[in-house]
């Protein structure tokens, strides 16, 4: 259903656009800063889970009335700015009880199992307003209209920003693990680390919730 040439197109049109970190990815370093390599990586997951579910909303047109109505639209962003704000600020409140001795232990804040976190990060994942505008705007223009089943064309295609986001976002979420590990031979230096975690996705919040819709 999809010519090899479009498909090469919106994978290169999607790649320029994910390398540009945005609020997922940030989001995704925040959790591995305070949390770690497994927190980091179901985080990952989760937001590749969620950004697929704004592929399947476009495909059946609730894309396009969130992007056409700015009061839809507003609502959407500000519940994941307000989301990003509270994780980080729990972040930042429980950053002293990140310890060097329990390292692979669940670290800062409130235990929170895989399928929590999973859901935390699909949550950042449909809320992104960076999605909203990539899925609605630039996923129907590679559609062939001419050659019909059109909503299996976009989750089709919609498959390949899914799978670049899933390895990019892991690979960051590894990388900074990886740093905060580092950290790991001093309660102190994990307790500042803890807290930038917090204050990265408190900074995220808020930068989504004044971000524009341009």
């Amino acid at each position: 259903m999809v010519s090899t040439d479009r498909f090469l197109a919106f994978a290169a049109m999607s790649l320029l656009v994910i390398v540009i970190p945005g609020p997922s990815v940030l989001f995704v370093i925040g959790r591995a800063l305070a949390h770690g390599r497994r927190t980091a990586v179901a985080t990952a997951l989760g937001n590749v889970f969620g950004s697929y579910l704004l592929v399947v909303a476009v495909a059946i047109g609730i894309g396009s009335l969130v992007e056409r109505s700015a009061a839809l639209y507003l609502t959407v962003k500000l519940a994941g700015a307000a989301y990003l704000v509270l994780l980080g600020v729990q972040a930042f409140r429980h950053r002293g009880e990140l310890k060097a001795s329990a390292i692979t232990a669940e670290p800062a804040g409130p235990a929170r199992g895989d399928l929590r976190t999973v859901l935390d990060g699909a949550l950042v994942g449909v809320t992104n307003p960076k999605g909203v505008v990539f899925f609605a705007a630039v996923l129907p223009q590679f559609v062939n209209h001419a050659a019909g089943h059109v909503p299996a064309q976009m989750l089709l295609l919609g498959l390949v920003p899914i799978t670049i986001g899933l390895v990019t976002d892991t690979l960051w979420g590894l990388t900074a693990s990886a740093a905060r590990a580092w950290f790991a031979r001093s309660d102190r230096r994990l307790s500042l680390i803890g807290g930038a975690g917090g204050f990265t996705m408190i900074g995220l919040g808020l930068t989504v919730a004044v971000t524009g819709r341009d």
